[in-house]
């Protein structure tokens, strides 16, 4: 079958992909940003296409010949990039029409548990969306999975992860909040199954592991996963929940999606629960439980460095971001003692105070660059390459600051050297 996928480059979207073509179907895949996945899955027909804002005509050629289409697509919170209802209503409301016209019937929708009941705007747009998806002809099926893990660690997943992996203590707000996990390939296989003409369609299905577990037990499991000694779990304060998740909303803004905005954390306050037993009597298909999960997928170390780098990695952008830009303040507070530097190595006062004005106006720009997700690469390269010309022009004209007793030279390298580990793990998927 010629199968559509939307956020076919996410994890569940990958997960979809890998699944449809394992089974020999052909796919055509729609995301936003499809660069790094057509390197990664050459086998699947790429559109760069964002349903938010896509219209009857975008749709037209993805659709011609297509026999279903599965939409996996989603955004977490509004932001500068995202829109809840752009996406989970408006763009699903036109992509169905565009189906009805194109004659493609069988639609599958990847939803989310609780949305009928969880308070929220994400919840709100994802029911939206469901129920104008619900009102059409078409031969839809809609899914509701629980706490999604996978092979890829993204958004939520991947802050699991990280606090089971804490040094000492693992910290969880909600710690007692019950789940019912899902195996993000147990959504790629149940969509195939669907796909069968005799498949049931028209009904709403709930996707999650039998057994409840508390948030706690999943971090433990995925710490013991990781090899890791067993370690307290933490159980912190909603009102730090409140105040993370309101910083996480603020970094938003500048492009930091972090599994940690509000959404998320009120989404485990609220809990994951799913009633499986209609997939289990519909389909006979019963995903795997957290345990058989982890055991499936054996752990290696690379697992471990992610997890504990992936919170780290917030601490390093910040801290070089406001490294350097307090280096330019200072520069331009300190202008006659680094102007006199210059002058004292035979540079003209004139050229002196240019070179002191310029690197400290040079050293805010590429701390105001990391600040930004979009700009972020570019203030990291920026970071390495002012230190690499300090470096040399220190070593032309006053190597003698390679002796000085605090070591103001030596101390720059270790600040390149961390702007290259940024760059190492910049990216989130």
């Amino acid at each position: 079958m010629r199968i559509v996928v939307l956020g076919a480059s996410g994890l569940i979207g990958a997960e979809v992909c890998a699944h449809l073509l394992a089974c020999g179907h052909q796919v055509t895949g729609v995301a936003r940003h499809i660069d790094r996945a057509i390197r990664r899955t050459p086998q699947v027909r790429w559109l760069k296409i964002d349903l938010a804002t896509a219209t009857a005509a975008d749709w037209a050629s993805p659709l011609t010949d297509a026999d279903a289409v599965i939409n996996c697509a989603g955004a977490l919170q509004d932001g500068p990039a995202d829109s809840l209802a752009g996406v989970h209503l408006e763009g699903l409301t036109r992509l169905a029409q565009a189906c009805q016209a194109a004659g493609v019937r069988r639609f599958i929708q990847i939803s989310a548990a609780g949305v009928e009941t969880a308070p929220g705007a994400f919840s709100r747009t994802k029911a939206d969306g469901d129920a104008a998806l619900a009102a059409t002809d078409l031969d839809w099926v809609i899914l509701r999975p629980g706490l999604v893990l996978g092979r890829a660690a993204y958004g939520g997943s991947a802050l699991l992860r990280a606090l089971a992996a804490f040094p000492f203590v693992m910290p969880a707000v909600h710690a007692q909040a019950v789940t019912q996990v899902v195996a993000a390939s147990d959504i790629g296989r149940l969509a195939e199954a669907l796909l069968a003409p005799d498949a049931p369609r028209r009904l709403v299905l709930e996707v999650g592991a039998p057994e409840p577990t508390p948030l706690a037990e999943v971090l433990k499991g995925l710490r013991a996963w990781m090899g890791l000694k067993p370690a307290p779990v933490l159980d912190l304060p909603p009102v730090l929940a409140r105040l993370t998740g309101g910083v996480a909303d603020a970094l938003a803004w500048l492009g930091w999606k972090s599994p940690m905005r509000s959404t998320t954390l009120g989404q485990l306050a609220h809990g994951v629960r799913v009633r499986p037993e209609p997939l289990l009597a519909e389909m006979g298909l019963a995903p795997r439980s957290l345990a058989d999960q982890l055991a499936q997928t054996p752990a290696g170390v690379q697992e471990l460095w992610f997890a504990r780098t992936y919170l780290l990695k917030p601490l390093l952008l910040g801290g070089l971001s406001l490294f350097w830009i307090t280096s330019g303040v200072i520069g331009v507070i300190s202008q006659q003692p680094a102007e006199h530097l210059l002058t004292s190595a035979g540079f003209p006062p004139a050229l002196a105070s240019l070179a002191v004005l310029g690197g400290a106006a040079a050293d805010v720009l590429v701390g105001g660059l990391a600040a930004f997700r979009r700009t972020a690469r570019l203030g990291l390269l920026g970071m390495i390459g002012l230190t690499l010309s300090y470096v040399v022009g220190a070593a032309i004209w006053r190597p003698d600051l390679w002796l000085d007793p605090l070591g103001p030279m030596v101390k720059t390298l270790p600040a390149a050297i961390l702007a290259l580990v940024a760059l190492a793990i910049l990216e989130d998927r």
